[in-house]
């Protein structure tokens, strides 16, 4: 039995997999939907240095967890890829959604160099955090109103300290086994550093034909992926 640890992106918590747990129940796994520090209902937990990838081992070690997919959607990339490494033997893979993904001494503001500038003005203006976007911010990312109103309704401030933390890796993420899941209408195709990823034995590509936030636009589809992803990893 597969147990998923599933890790929303920036502003979000473990909410955001709602529509996305029925899949992976109905199919006999374990589902761990997890908020990281400073999030949504853990909005008042600090949220420093290293703060996120420990959140996500913890949680492992709490539950005593095996054969452990984590998922990390967007900027929780950063954390999970970090936190892949630190648990052992309880990994099975690494599912990135769309997301940033860690390199040593980086962080995922450095990893923004078009936009790094703005989102720390924007977390000096907001008292430290970053603010959620606004509606238009979200435009052709193939989300109905419905589910755009989910998404921002929830959204919380994130913790600006946890994007400008440089990440830790003591072996090369390329060794990870991995699916990487590209959403075309945000980005088609892969950033250079998940690209030279890919070109590695252990790492392979899915694309989704939708935007960034899948967990609201296309549930099902990403927990069928998400499925045919551990499935995949576990016969390597």
């Amino acid at each position: 039995m597969t147990q998923f640890v599933l890790v929303a992106g920036a502003w979000l918590g473990s909410w955001a997999w709602r529509d996305v747990e029925p899949g992976l129940r109905a199919a006999g796994h374990g589902v761990h939907p997890l908020t990281l520090s400073g999030l949504a209902d853990k909005q008042e937990a600090a949220a420093g240095r290293q703060a996120h990838v420990q959140d996500i081992v913890d949680e492992v070690e709490r539950l005593c967890l095996r054969d452990v997919v984590l998922v990390g959607h967007s900027y929780a990339g950063i954390p999970v890829g970090q936190a892949a490494e630190r648990i052992g033997d309880r990994l099975a893979s690494v599912v990135f959604v769309d997301s940033s993904v860690p390199a040593d001494g980086e962080s995922f503001v450095s990893g923004r160099p078009d936009g790094r500038a703005a989102v720390e003005a924007a977390i000096a203006d907001n008292g430290g955090s970053w603010p959620p976007p606004a509606a238009a911010d979200c435009a052709d990312q193939g989300l109905s109103e419905e589910q755009l109103a989910r998404f921002l309704g929830g959204a919380s401030p994130h913790p600006g300290a946890t994007l400008t933390d440089p990440a830790v890796l003591t072996r090369p993420l390329g060794l990870l086994p991995a699916t990487y899941i590209t959403c075309l209408l945000d980005r088609p195709e892969p950033s250079p550093e998940v690209a030279e990823l890919l070109a590695g034995e252990r790492w392979r590509l899915v694309t989704m034909d939708t935007g960034h936030w899948p967990m609201f636009s296309q549930p099902a589809e990403l927990a069928r992926i998400l499925l045919d992803a551990a499935g995949t990893d576990a016969g390597r």
